[in-house]
């Protein structure tokens, strides 16, 4: 094996750790930006940006564009789905004051969602032990989350009806893009295909920010930094990445990685912010861990059969 294929071998090795650890910081830029901007105008300012950026680099590394109208449509509808949907529904609730551990749990319900569904549409067959992964990754993130949602409930109530609903979008948005990239963007170029998600989503969130919003910014380092951390780690690079896995993975075991990102966003904020990490948190993670390692662990010849000989 030569360097080269040494280095691409091992750089795609990394890119779900790396795609984990950059969307698990997608919560925190959104908590230091919101304050100075209201949901759907941050979320259309950044993905504006995030468009014109990979434009550039598009138009720089002279990369294809979508071919014809039917292209264009399904990569705009993905767009829609995961970025105006999922993205603009997870700002809302934040925004409405529903705890972010509250809608890490809420949207961690995806792989499963995901899984059921797929089996249906894209033909993709989970095996019993893949199953088994996902139910320990559902009881792993509670594990990780249950003290952080115990204290919410205690300190502030209940948790407002308006962003448990938006979540519930968020939720299934986030599903349904993912199904839809994994059965009709494979053909689509990744760079500029992107580009055109986002300008379409973008487009939509002005609209309604335009309908429901003032759209007043206030221009703080805060804000700044949140906004470009967001736009360049988060939308260019850990969705790029999304795209990519989904192009060499089935959409049950990518999505399974989303288990992943309520416990690394726990530990993040253990270490930067100096919040709790309770034991019982601990072994979430561990739990966790484990389930996601079981989805994407290739089967065995003799399952492998078994599953084959179903379908």
């Amino acid at each position: 094996m030569t360097a080269p294929t040494r280095v691409r071998s091992a750089a795609l090795s990394a890119a779900p750790l790396v795609f984990v650890l950059l969307w698990s910081t997608g919560f925190v830029g959104a908590k230091y930006g919101l304050p100075y901007a209201e949901p759907f105008t941050f979320l259309a300012l950044r993905l504006a940006l995030a468009g014109a950026l990979l434009a550039a680099l598009a138009g720089g590394l002279r990369s294809a564009w979508p071919s014809g109208r039917a292209q264009v449509g399904r990569a705009g509808v993905a767009g829609l789905l995961l970025h105006a949907g999922y993205l603009g529904s997870v700002f809302f609730a934040i925004h409405s004051g529903l705890p972010a551990s509250v809608a890490a749990v809420v949207t961690s319900l995806q792989p499963v969602l995901t899984a059921a569904l797929a089996s249906r549409l894209l033909g993709e067959r989970l095996v019993a032990v893949q199953w088994l992964g996902l139910a320990l990754g559902v009881g792993g993130v509670v594990l990780v989350l249950a003290p952080g949602l115990a204290a919410a409930a205690g300190e502030e109530g209940a948790l407002p009806p308006v962003g448990v609903a938006a979540c519930l979008v968020a939720l299934l948005s986030g599903t349904a893009g993912t199904l839809w990239q994994k059965q009709h963007g494979d053909d689509i170029p990744l760079l500029s295909g992107t580009v055109v998600q986002y300008a379409a989503a973008a487009l939509v969130l002005v609209a309604v920010a335009g309908l429901t919003e003032d759209m007043a910014i206030e221009w703080t380092a805060e804000f700044v930094l949140a906004l470009v951390w967001l736009v360049v780690p988060l939308s260019l690079g850990a969705v790029l990445l999304l795209l990519l896995l989904l192009r060499r993975g089935s959409a049950s075991g990518v999505s399974s990685l989303l288990f992943l990102v309520p416990p690394a966003t726990a530990v993040e904020a253990h270490l930067l912010f100096g919040e709790s990490l309770p034991l019982l948190s601990l072994a979430g993670v561990v739990v966790t861990t484990v389930g996601v390692a079981l989805v994407l662990r290739p089967p065995g010849r003799r399952t492998a059969r078994r599953a084959t000989m179903g379908a």
